[in-house]
């Protein structure tokens, strides 16, 4: 039922210890000209050019289709035509409103919070969401990494909130704090999963920083290959923390390993025509064609090795060069997957499977850095409803008739245990059906 649906924000809003709402541009790589809105839960104010366009609010059973017409932004709700404005906003009734973005060519997501949406002068529609911090939290963990155990999303959570609070103001000249891609942080949808919100509600309050309790940047990337690198040498800053080193936690994972052929003319041919390199020299030439990373390097023959992965769309710089004589080729055998600082993802999911601790995890990717706990997250309000959600999954994977897609079901019931906890009402759970607890102002 959709009264039950997983409500992020209830939880996460208490848990939080930045419970400040932070701004996300979403769907920023597409080009949006038709937009449809409908509602999984609970009920929005729809304004248009900042005056309330309709008495009733929009909810269930109401979908508002945004169109661009003539340089404005056509707004029609259940087929009946409003007119044209220059922006319009819906905003959430209370933290238990989950809306349906579904622009036109595009995967539809869900996510909760505010909505706003603009015409910029590119002429194509802009969406922002307006989200509390820790929502938002928890939905680009479930965007950024995979796996089942709840360490492996208290990790990610950790760094994406580590990141995100040194990062506050990366887009404050656009009008929004990030966007949803991976300029920024991936956020393609509302978090749905009680194991990461398992992981997120463990991590609550916790960062990274560094010995003098600045926040340290936290970059991460989906597989090392075997060792990570140096921050210089990706990105010409030395920074204490993030050190190169090995990570045989990597190896035989989903990412460690790829292969890439290329013509010899065309790699010999980058080198002369990009780089000016004189590949008839037989030592430049023999150096192009048995190129090796024993260990990491930075160039090859003076060349960044970032340089040739973006020219030649690598999945990382670690990987050797072979010569294919007999078909005239040359063949990249590559370790990893993308700029190898920081932690690697997949290193750290192979490491919560083996048993080692995630505040050590962290340590090991991020050299120095030390795990600081904000004091105003309740450890003991953590542990109450970490330990309920963690039931909530046994019973879940215990249960023969339960399917995946009614986790937010039980959840719902958890939220509602709660609600009447705080109220000092009693739950019968019996009279789950007549409940109208969603319209409870919170």
């Amino acid at each position: 039922m959709k009264r039950l649906l997983l409500i992020l924000t209830l939880l996460l809003t208490c848990l939080s210890a930045n419970a400040d709402r932070v701004r996300v541009r979403l769907f920023t790589n597409n080009t949006i000209r038709t937009l449809n809105i409908s509602f999984d839960l609970g009920y929005y104010n729809l304004y248009a050019d900042d005056t309330l366009l309709l008495e009733d609010m929009v909810g269930e059973g109401r979908s508002v289709l945004v169109r661009v017409e003539d340089k404005m932004l056509h707004v029609s709700v259940n087929d009946d035509d409003y007119g044209r404005f220059n922006n319009i906003r819906l905003e959430a009734t209370d933290t238990a409103c989950i809306l349906c973005i579904n622009p036109e060519g595009c995967k539809q997501r869900t996510y909760e919070g505010n909505l706003e949406v603009n015409l910029p002068p590119s002429g194509n529609m802009q969406l922002v969401g307006d989200v509390e911090f820790e929502t938002y939290i928890a939905g680009v963990v479930q965007s950024e990494i995979y796996g089942q155990q709840s360490d492996i999303f208290r990790i990610q959570a950790i760094i994406s909130r580590t990141w995100a609070l040194r990062n506050l103001g990366k887009h404050k000249t656009d009008g929004y704090n990030f966007c949803d891609g991976v300029h920024c942080q991936a956020y393609l949808n509302r978090c749905i999963r009680p194991d990461i919100m398992l992981g997120v509600i463990r991590s609550s309050g916790e960062t990274l920083v560094d010995t003098a309790g600045n926040l340290i940047e936290t970059p991460f990337h989906s597989n090392s290959g075997g060792q990570t690198a140096n921050s210089e040498d990706v990105w010409r800053t030395a920074l204490p923390y993030l050190r190169s080193v090995e990570d045989t936690f990597s190896y035989a994972m989903r990412q460690t390993d790829w292969v890439k052929t290329i013509s010899l003319d065309k790699w010999l041919g980058y080198f002369s025509r990009t780089h000016k390199l004189n590949t008839a020299d037989s030592a430049v030439r023999d150096s192009l064609l048995h190129f090796a990373q024993p260990q990491r390097k930075v160039r090859i023959e003076g060349i960044p090795l970032t340089r040739v992965r973006t020219d030649f769309q690598l999945k990382s710089t670690f990987f050797s060069v072979e010569l294919d004589s007999i078909h005239n080729n040359v063949v990249l055998h590559g370790h990893g997957y993308g700029h190898g600082v920081g932690l690697s993802q997949e290193g750290a999911i192979r490491m919560v499977g083996l048993g080692i601790s995630y505040d050590s995890i962290l340590r090991h990717y991020y050299t120095g850095a030390q795990l600081s706990h904000d004091p105003s997250a309740s450890s003991a309000y953590v542990a109450q409803y970490a330990d309920r959600i963690a039931l909530i999954i046994e019973e879940d994977k215990n249960s023969k008739t339960q399917v995946k897609s009614k986790k937010d079901d039980w959840l719902g019931r958890l939220f509602r245990l709660r609600d009447r906890e705080e109220r000092e009402e009693i739950y019968i759970e019996e009279q789950q059906d007549n409940e109208q607890d969603w319209e409870y102002e919170w």
